[in-house]
């Protein structure tokens, strides 16, 4: 017995094919949790209407003698802030996040003794982080320093 397709029902046959295929793709991306999309962050709106006070923030820590410095040490990320003040009076939040998990993201307050600040190596996972520190001294002057790592 011979099969034999007309070319009219060989082009219906391709168009719902490919309608079945990338059908698949979109189900997959809408209801896999291993395809979770989700936002950088879940107020984004609000956080776009704050983005000049944000901006105000950084110029003014740019313009300081000596900026938030990062670096990987042996027992994790030490964080050192401006000599220029007293660590006492500093006072913020250092928030870290994982663009790939936002499972893993977290913030720590800042309270200081010195002015170096050490993240413990158990805290961070390998890989990319977006570290934002937002500090005041004295409760007037507040600063914001962002950063992408590698750790």
């Amino acid at each position: 017995m011979k099969f034999k397709i007309s070319w009219p029902t060989g082009i219906i046959i391709s168009i719902v094919a490919f309608v079945i295929f990338i059908l698949s793709f979109v189900y997959k991306v809408t209801f896999l949790p291993q395809y979770d999309h989700h936002l950088v962050s879940d107020d984004y709106y609000k956080d776009e209407l704050n983005y000049q006070q944000e901006i105000d923030k950084l110029n003014k820590a740019a313009e300081l003698k000596q900026n938030i410095t990062l670096k990987k040490i042996d027992l994790g990320l030490l964080i050192s802030f401006p000599s220029e003040f007293e660590a006492s009076k500093i006072k913020g939040i250092i928030a870290f996040q994982r663009l790939s998990n936002d499972k893993i993201d977290f913030e720590l307050p800042i309270d200081l003794e010195t002015n170096d600040l050490l993240i413990p190596d158990e805290k961070l996972v390998d890989g990319r982080w977006n570290v934002k520190i937002e500090w005041t001294v004295n409760n007037n002057n507040t600063y914001l320093f962002k950063e992408k790592i590698m750790y």
